[in-house]
């Protein structure tokens, strides 16, 4: 088929996007990396978490390699996969990794240069944290759109079966980057909070030195945590995240108007074009971005939202032109889809920084609570974490309901073709919501980057109205990246619906590979691929009524929370061993906390690099194998099931995680800045306890939900020809 004009903009923006973020990684490295200590500090932290990717690399890549030869299987010998997949799957799992490895390459070189900066002013290091992070949000997006723009091309030009067939199969790299990112997150998540955990107990709880102290074998392998873990294991969700919420959509499109296929192309395009667009705007929010000097919390978090929301108002404004210059049918209808979407992302933002910010009552308390004790600081986090799901759960459910009905007319019609499009909606939702992604993963980048910073100024000795400006950049950036955690995880929920629909497709086309009919409401046998999503739902009695579907939904359901066990088992088991040995550095190495000794910091990275690699296998591999397994023993409405249990429990165990984590970790923020008796009273060591205990649930196990359910959707999608064959 002939490539519309409009289409050349999604390369355009991709080069705009890596030429933007390559000019910004120029401009940090030009800036000044301040002492010799810092300098050599930060060659510790740089020097750790590229030795860590490497080694995560080697073993991601033995996966990958494996499964793509399960695809050439399938695709090659039984015929029940397009051909293309294994190829497609590797470039998904490729351009994710690299998104993490320059975004983590970025920070390791920001850190010291923010913490410099932050020596001279708050603003001068604000501007070299935040456009560092924005490297990573405009890789992301860059690298995003280049994949998805080279295999439409390469698929328009070879696949014979149209454009569900062409759009479905792309799904298939959204697999790959699927998988290389849950590797990346729970790999990253357990090293970092491994190490934050051991440094915290035994530093500030048991020797009562400050966090972030040289003293403290534990220092350097927190740091390098933050980067493997809020970095490229960010970089490589947020990817899948993105591309994944174009794809589905892309294919919602190809399946909604393929009665008019005038509509069709355009249809599977303009999510693409509205992500385009979404990469000059961000471009232009990430320049909006500044403070001045003595800035509250507020006032930095409101130089953030200049930037995100000016870019939010200005894509709503751009889809109406969007989508009106190609003439959809329902123009209208879908743009205000859009504008849902961004609504959503908008309002799920605030109300997690209203219940993780300390500038709000539901931190404030959590703190406060410290002055009792411990337990009572974790009651009141859990209790907070519990709270905190209703706005954004009510929110994703008015964003499903309101997209639904603006792309049908405000029609709840479940006919087949009215169905198709309102699903159509809701895709074109999740795009909206992500559309600023440059900028908005900027925000979240920027966290980790001003973290090491501090830790960078407290090892070099830089003083106290340098750690001060730090600190706040660092308060700042636990908002934001809790903000950000919200902000994917809504996405994720939006565009996993999508994916369920995907799903439907896949199983319609796999089933026409092999010659399978449907037997539709009137007793007729048509070739599933073009029955309609009514009678495939009922030939294959996908209904509550089915025990196969409530069984499937159970397994989803469970599968969360063993996800997150796991997860928070092996943080707890290399937490433990990192405990032991900087007890034992405090005992045998003497000198240590009198500063006239030198910690063995190699020690601890390498406690948490082995526990990483080892303990990050079997929840991932898990999150494959979980869709496989009910597929072949529940089939189709099984799968059906367990993709609907993932996601309503996933969704909501995630938002419960990162928001008890990150209130957690605020309320000792603020009895760090010197309230409820400030650093070293009894409320101090309270609130670090509860730092602890959130630390997995924010950087562990809740981050990785929202790739979980993802994943196991996308799983499904290029196992189904197999599912086919066993139902």
């Amino acid at each position: 088929m002939n490539i519309p004009y409009a289409f050349w903009l999604v390369p355009a923006a991709s080069v705009a996007a890596l030429g933007m973020a390559y000019f910004f990684f120029r401009s940090m490295m030009k800036a000044d990396e301040g002492t010799a200590r810092m300098k050599e500090i930060a060659a510790y932290v740089r020097d750790g978490a590229m030795a860590y990717l490497k080694q995560q690399y080697k073993v991601v890549t033995i996966v990958f390699v494996i499964l793509a030869l399960i695809f050439s299987v399938m695709a090659y010998g039984f015929g029940v996969q397009n051909p293309w997949v294994p190829f497609a799957f590797l470039t998904g799992g490729f351009f994710s990794g690299l998104a993490g490895f320059f975004g983590m390459k970025t920070a390791t070189y920001a850190s010291a240069r923010t913490a410099n900066a932050a020596r001279k002013s708050l603003d001068g290091g604000l501007k070299i944290a935040f456009r560092s992070g924005a490297v990573m949000g405009l890789t992301v997006v860059g690298l995003g759109l280049l994949d998805i723009a080279i295999w439409f091309l390469i698929l328009n030009a070879f696949d014979p079966e149209g454009l569900i067939s062409i759009t479905t199969t792309m799904l298939t790299f959204g697999m790959g980057a699927s998988t290389q990112a849950l590797f990346a997150r729970v790999g990253g998540g357990i090293y970092t909070k491994a190490a934050d955990v051991g440094a915290d107990i035994v530093g500030k709880v048991e020797a009562d030195i400050p966090e972030d102290d040289p003293r403290n074998p534990a220092t350097i392998a927190d740091n390098v945590g933050d980067n493997v873990g809020d970095v490229a294991g960010m970089g490589a969700d947020l990817y899948e995240s993105y591309c994944g919420s174009i794809l589905s959509t892309a294919a919602l499109g190809a399946v909604a108007f393929a009665m008019v296929p005038e509509m069709q192309l355009k249809a599977v395009i303009a999510p693409m074009l509205i992500a385009s667009v979404g990469v000059f705007l961000s471009i232009l929010g990430i320049y909006l971005v500044r403070t001045k000097e003595g800035a509250t919390m507020k006032n930095l978090l409101h130089s953030l939202s200049v930037g995100t929301n000016v870019s939010a108002l200005l894509i709503a404004i751009a889809t109406f032109g969007i989508l009106y210059a190609l003439q959809i049918d329902n123009w209208l209808g879908l743009s205000f889809s859009v504008i849902t979407g961004l609504a959503a992302g908008v309002i799920i933002g605030q109300a997690t920084e209203y219940y993780t910010s300390h500038s709000y009552k539901p931190t404030q308390k959590i703190s406060e609570a410290g002055l009792t004790g411990s337990a009572t600081v974790i009651i009141k986090g859990i209790g907070t974490g519990m709270m905190s799901t209703c706005i954004p759960v009510v929110t994703i459910g008015v964003a499903i309901m309101l997209s639904y009905l603006f792309a049908n007319g405000f029609v709840i019609d479940l006919k087949a073709e009215a169905l198709s499009q309102g699903l159509y909606g809701i895709g074109i939702a999740a795009v909206g919501m992500l559309s600023t992604l440059g900028i908005t993963l900027a925000t979240d980048a920027y966290g980790p980057i001003a973290d090491n910073a501090g830790g960078n100024a407290e090892m070099s000795e830089l003083g106290e109205e340098v750690r001060h400006r730090t600190d706040a950049l660092d308060a700042l950036g636990n908002t934001t990246a809790a903000t950000g955690k919200g902000f994917a995880i809504g996405s994720a929920a939006l565009t996993a619906l999508a994916l369920l629909a995907s799903y439907i497709e896949e199983v319609k086309i796999a089933m026409h590979r092999s010659g399978d009919f449907i037997v539709n409401l009137a007793g007729d046998e048509i070739d599933a691929i073009n029955a309609t999503i009514p009678d495939f739902m009922n030939f294959f009695q996908v209904n509550l009524m089915n025990p196969r579907v409530l069984v499937g939904a159970f397994i989803g359901a469970m599968a969360a929370f063993l996800f997150c066990g796991l997860t928070m088992e092996a943080v707890g088991r290399a937490a433990q061993k990192m405990v032991e040995e900087v007890r034992r550095q405090f005992r045998e190495i003497k000198g240590i906390l009198e500063g006239t000794g030198t910690p063995d910091y190699g020690s601890c990275v390498e406690i948490s690099t082995r526990a990483a690699q080892h303990e990050m296998i079997v929840p991932s591999l898990l999150a494959i194998a979980i869709p496989i397994v009910v597929g072949i023993v529940l089939g189709i409405a099984g799968v059906m099931g367990l993709l609907v249990g993932g996601l309503s429990c996933g969704f909501t165990l995630a938002i419960f995680m990162a928001n008890a984590g990150g209130a957690w970790d605020n309320a000792k923020k603020m009895v760090e800045e010197g309230n409820f008796g400030g650093k070293g009273s009894f409320a101090h060591k309270a609130t670090i306890v509860g730092d602890t205990v959130g630390d997995p649930f924010k950087d562990t196990s809740g981050p990785s939900l929202n790739i979980l359910i993802k994943l196991m959707s996308m799983v499904s999608i290029v196992m189904a020809g197999l599912t086919v064959v066993f139902s």
